[in-house]
């Protein structure tokens, strides 16, 4: 569970925006996501290795 504490004068949107930064870095919104449908481990390793060559194509540009 996240819990975060109201620093003294604090306001409760700057609390908010260190909850939301806490929660998106847990992943669960994306698991969330990842799970509404499946993907075989097939096509998600093909996936995997077209990012990788696009990731390095920037690279090599750079």
């Amino acid at each position: 569970m996240i819990k975060v504490q109201v620093k003294e004068n604090e306001s409760l949107e700057k609390a908010l925006k260190r909850f939301k930064k806490k929660f998106e870095r847990t992943g669960v919104v994306r698991e969330l996501r990842d799970r509404r449908q499946f993907t075989k481990p097939s096509v998600k390793r093909r996936l995997e290795i077209i990012k990788a060559e696009y990731i390095q194509q920037k690279r090599n540009e750079a």
